[in-house]
């Protein structure tokens, strides 16, 4: 159970950091945040990969091309973007 844990944070730190050098501009992230990219890239691109039959498993590199996508479209879509504070 805790070695999961540690791999799923492992994970999600690799995929977040090659994800955010890839996609243009600057992302403001901490290692927290870099580590949620991460993860849910992977779960939404693994959710994909499931829907459209692309058999791929976390341990194979199409695995990691395919959450390192992922993370990079929920970058593209502003998930990650800080928001300013509002003043009343």
């Amino acid at each position: 159970m805790i070695s999961s844990i540690i791999g799923w944070i492992v994970c999600g730190l690799i995929v977040g950091f090659i994800a955010r050098l890839l996609h243009p501009g600057r992302d403001t992230m901490s290692m927290g945040a870099t580590i949620i990219l991460g993860i849910m890239g992977a779960l939404l691109g693994g959710g994909v990969a499931y829907l459209l039959r692309l058999g791929t498993s976390p341990m194979q590199w199409q695995g990691w091309i395919i959450s390192i996508i992922g993370a990079i479209v929920l970058l593209a879509m502003g998930f990650f973007v800080p928001r300013g504070r509002r003043t009343v």
